[in-house]
């Protein structure tokens, strides 16, 4: 159960600054409680502001969303697509919630999600789907990232949505990546900073505009070198001082050159830089760089306080404190709303934290949100939404930015081009809704066998090989699952033209003989699409890798074949 206290009810109509007053005046009008309030973003339960949810009542001594809001006024709240929270069902749904929330709030709230696209991607269908970061750093399109984000915040913003937890402006270095891999643009610096400041700019547009989100580049020094899942556990990276300026910070400083509202903190340790053991989150020394020499005056946010990679060294209740003293403005999903909201009002009544230090962290999330103009106060509508959300004009640019990042990493039997559409094709091998939506685009038989096949499947996907005109076999974590590798080759024993698709991490490509390998680095429906109307023939190949493959058949940055 949450801690009993709560934020004190304002007395009068919500505050609402004025060029007169200012966002000064309004930190100036809030009491302790409030402004603490305003440092946290928490989750919810439930899809309507007035469903009264049993989690809430556990978790929040209340009943419904909208009473969560009003009790703790909390700074922000984040949606979810899981069954954990189940904020998401229909565009429709979700402005709902998003004004009922905002009706709720003495101060308007950021309404977040984590909408990446590809990977990570919390609302689906008929929201426009686009391929994720790694798709676009085939493209090589800085145009084309800016566009998909720009259309991504029309859509969110169009359902009450006005702070996007993206881009994710990792440097993918470490193939072995288990939580960043597809969601970083590329291993290259370089390329990753160009399209996050390409990102920030979709997302952001200008200031005030009624179509923009605050962009959030994550996660602050760098969580591309990482082997361990901070979820779960909390991991360490080994970088110099000098090879983190090199390689992790470049993105970071792209986005801040290019204005981005948010930058949310990565739960790793960097001894190099704090050899105290601290996540980066906790770590001063580690929020001096973005600070101090990156020159960071925006919003810091962390990534979840109820992840493992934050709560191994402290009690819950402590953590939001040791942020804020690191220099964290925005805290997000602490485990207990009521407690941590109580610790930090303590922390200050105590001198630990001053009051001055509270009211820098709150005038930099109001100055965020009046940048976004949400203290006009506009609630969405259901005309606006079905106008927005997967429009035709959407739809298209996602294909065509789509279709320009799949990538032929190998074509040595010369398979592809196909001189014909295949009348039998078999797609088999990882995901069950993958194969089968590729085999109904193809025209074919599906026949999954999952990440792990038997030999039963492997040898039920051979024996349906003989019937086929082609074979495509999809593989996800082939480099590290032999059970695929044995289908692979089973399949091209078979002596049936095999086209194999890395459709997540193009890592896959180096680990077999296939003598033909496509990469989409995603395999939602827009990614099947493409890669359609690539084996079929209808779209040449036009995407470079945007890592380097290692493994018994390395292929280095850059490389894309075309026909």
């Amino acid at each position: 159960m949450a801690a009993a206290s709560a934020v004190t009810a304002p007395v009068g109509p919500p505050p609402v600054p004025d060029q007169a007053r200012g966002l000064t005046a309004l930190v100036a009008d809030l009491t302790l409680e409030q402004k603490v309030g305003q440092l946290f973003v928490t989750y919810l339960h439930g899809q309507s502001p007035d469903e009264a949810h049993p989690g809430n009542v556990r978790d929040f001594g209340v009943a419904t969303p909208a009473e969560v809001v009003a009790k703790y006024q909390p700074g922000g709240v984040i949606y979810f697509n899981n069954a954990s929270y189940d904020n998401i069902d229909t565009p429709r749904q979700v402005a709902n919630l998003s004004n009922g929330l905002q009706a709720a709030s003495p101060v308007p709230l950021t309404v977040a999600t984590d909408q990446e696209a590809g990977l990570v991607t919390r609302i689906g269908p008929p929201a426009t789907q686009f391929p994720g970061n790694m798709a676009l750093g085939a493209g090589r399109s800085a145009r084309d990232a800016e566009r998909a984000a720009a259309v991504s915040a029309r859509e969110l913003r169009a359902m009450g949505v006005n702070q996007d937890f993206a881009p994710d402006a990792d440097v993918n270095s470490n193939p072995a990546n288990p939580v960043i891999g597809v969601r970083s643009y590329s291993g290259d610096p370089a390329l990753a900073a160009e399209l996050t400041a390409a990102q920030v700019r979709g997302y952001q547009q200008t200031p005030l505009s009624p179509r923009s989100v605050s962009a959030t580049a994550k996660h602050f020094p760098g969580h591309g070198d990482t082997a361990e899942d901070s979820h779960t556990s909390l991991p360490t990276v080994d970088r110099t001082a000098e090879q983190w300026r090199a390689v992790d910070a470049p993105p970071f400083r792209a986005a801040i050159a290019a204005g981005v509202d948010s930058i949310m903190t990565a739960h790793i340790r960097m001894p190099a830089i704090d050899p105290s053991g601290e996540p980066a989150t906790l770590s001063k020394p580690v929020l001096d760089l973005l600070r101090g020499e990156l020159g960071y005056d925006g919003v810091v946010i962390t990534d979840s306080l109820h992840m493992a990679g934050v709560r191994q060294l402290h009690p819950d209740a402590e953590v939001p404190v040791l942020a804020l003293k690191a220099g964290v403005d925005q805290l997000l999903m602490p485990v207990n709303l009521g407690e941590a909201i109580d610790r930090v009002v303590a922390a200050v009544r105590s001198g630990e934290l001053t009051e001055q230090r509270i009211d820098r962290s709150v005038l930099r999330v109001l100055r965020m949100k009046s940048l976004r103009g949400l203290f006009s106060r506009v609630p969405t509508t259901p005309e606006r939404v079905d106008s927005t959300v997967g429009a035709a004009e959407h739809l298209a640019a996602a294909r065509a930015i789509t279709d320009r990042t799949t990538t032929a990493v190998r074509n040595d039997a010369g398979v592809l081009p196909l001189a014909s559409r295949p009348t039998a094709p078999l797609v088999t091998g990882w995901g069950d809704a993958t194969t089968r939506t590729l085999a109904g685009l193809l025209g074919g038989t599906a026949l999954p066998t999952g990440s792990a096949p038997a030999e039963a499947q492997i040898s039920a996907a051979a024996r349906a090989a003989g019937n086929a005109d082609l074979v495509v076999v999809l593989t996800n974590g082939l480099s590290r699952q032999p059970a695929q590798q044995a289908l692979v080759a089973r399949l091209l024993a078979t002596g049936r033209p095999v086209v194999a698709v890395a459709v997540q991490n193009p890592y896959d490509v180096a680990h077999t003989a296939a003598p033909t390998w496509l990469a989409t680095y995603s395999y939602n429906p827009v990614a099947l699409e493409s890669l359609a109307r690539v084996i079929t023939g209808e779209v040449r190949p036009s995407g470079r890798l945007p890592v380097a493959v290692p493994g018994p058949t390395p292929y280095p940055f850059g490389h894309g074949l075309g026909w």
